[in-house]
């Protein structure tokens, strides 16, 4: 027995030397032969803080602190390389994997990502077998801060064959509110498989999405998103759609939009315009942009849509249109049971055409326009089922701004209306002369639209 003792003493006293290596292994000399070596790879100011060796529970590199770039383009928490020990012998070194921690990747960092990363080979040179080759590569608590949105934290996990292509990935929130799936299919292309809960987007509006599910193919030019299906705001969205990034950014595709709730969701595109009621459209979209910034500027849009049981507030169509007093009608509410209307937006500008709006008391056609800067104009004329105005088509300008939107009277329809008032008196003279203004204004008088009546 006094040999079993013995081996415990010396596996003991293993252990000790072990755990007492890294204390005893000074590597921290060899960072400033490693940051000298890496930033001329780079061409960028490379910084490492700490460099250990660990023993225990298995043989691993240590690599604390690292920053690249002047601006601190890429920050990285800590690194952690697990060797295979069997391998080092070999030509090529096996790297079983590499731990990143607390990855920070900024816009700048984004945009020199193909510098870094690019080979020394000459054009048309034969590519050389790696002398390192890892077998899987995590992220944890990673970070995306590019110029107009961040990304994450999030966690990644990739798999890698033997020669160097992933097998697997995954990538999924810390707070597991999105997940992500991409898997090889053929050479050059992955499958993706994306699905979330309770997520919001993390760039533009923040429109919450009680679920999404999104599958597609994904190649080093281009993802092509074969489905998309989601469900926000009591209602839903499917549709298709495909980003490129090849010579700029490139972002087309088509929804079909069923019963979305506007009430909550108009607010996000505009912080002081109110509507109610459910929507359906179908757009169709297309943008392309040097960059991804730029990419909402340039973004081409057009649907047909409608709008069930709905308010619109801000405005009083039918106050604006029963109203023969000079001056513009503000505030108020518009009741419709359907506002229909073709919509286009062309670089910031946004068109309604065919716009028409239906309820009990009333219904409303014509066309708006709305500016980059959200500047309104157009015509909408209003028929009033009223005592006084039975069944009168009233022409009204659009004006004002889309948080602070104006109706009213155009200069024509109240000339005529006043001029009949005088001749025919109240009641049906008001009415006949207001047609006879409403025709003139029809034939003469279109260069007056979105002018207020005093002008």
């Amino acid at each position: 027995m006094k040999w079993i003792k013995r081996i415990a003493i010396a596996l003991g006293a293993l252990l000790v030397i072990l755990a007492a290596a890294p204390f005893v292994i000074v590597l921290d000399d060899y960072v400033p032969r490693i940051e000298k070596a890496v930033s001329a790879k780079l061409k960028e100011p490379v910084s490492i803080r700490q460099l250990r060796f660990s023993a225990l529970p298995l043989p691993h590199l240590k690599v604390d602190g690292i920053t690249i770039g002047k601006t601190e383009d890429l920050k990285v928490g800590k690194v952690i390389v697990r060797p295979d020990l069997w391998s080092l012998m070999e030509p090529v070194k096996v790297i079983k994997s590499i731990d990143i921690e607390d990855l920070v990747l900024t816009q700048k960092g984004a945009d020199k990502i193909p510098d870094w990363t690019a080979g020394d080979a000459k054009p048309g040179a034969q590519p050389k077998a790696a002398p390192i080759r890892v077998e899987s590569i995590r992220l944890d608590n990673a970070m995306l801060k590019l110029a107009k949105v961040s990304i994450g934290p999030f966690d990644a996990r990739i798999n890698l064959n033997r020669a160097g292509f992933p097998t697997d990935a995954s990538i999924e929130t810390r707070d597991g509110k999105l997940k992500a799936f991409i898997k090889p299919d053929k050479p050059d292309y992955y499958l993706i498989d994306v699905s979330a809960q309770a997520w919001r987007l993390p760039a533009g509006p923040a429109i919450a999405f009680d679920e999404i599910h999104i599958k597609g193919i994904a190649t080093s030019k281009q993802v092509h998103l074969g489905e998309i299906r989601a469900r926000l705001y009591g209602g839903s969205v499917s549709g298709k759609g495909e980003i490129g990034w090849h010579k700029g950014m490139h972002l087309k595709g088509n929804l079909n939009i069923r019963r979305v709730e506007l009430n909550s969701l108009v607010p996000l595109f505009s912080s002081k315009t109110r509507m109610s009621g459910r929507l359906d459209a179908k757009p169709v979209f297309s943008v392309s942009a040097p960059n991804a910034a730029q990419l909402l500027d340039a973004l081409r849009l057009e649907t047909p849509f409608n709008v069930q049981d709905g308010v619109y507030y801000g405005v009083d169509l039918q106050k604006a249109a029963m109203s023969f007093v000079k001056g513009e009608i503000r505030g108020g509410e518009t009741r419709f049971e359907e506002l229909s209307a073709h919509f286009a937006l062309d670089r910031g500008t946004q068109r309604l055409t065919n716009l028409k709006i239906v309820s009990g008391s009333y219904a409303a056609n014509g066309h708006v326009t709305i500016s980059a800067e959200k500047a309104l104009s157009g015509r909408i004329n209003a028929e009033i089922k009223a005592a006084k105005l039975t069944a009168a088509s009233v022409p009204l300008n659009v004006s004002g701004t889309v948080d602070s939107p104006m109706l009213f009277p155009t200069a024509a329809y109240l000339a005529g209306a006043a001029a009949g008032t005088a001749v025919l008196g109240p009641g049906l003279g008001t009415s006949v002369g207001a047609k006879v203004g409403d025709w003139v204004d029809s034939v003469f008088g279109s260069g007056s639209q979105g002018k207020s009546p005093a002008q």
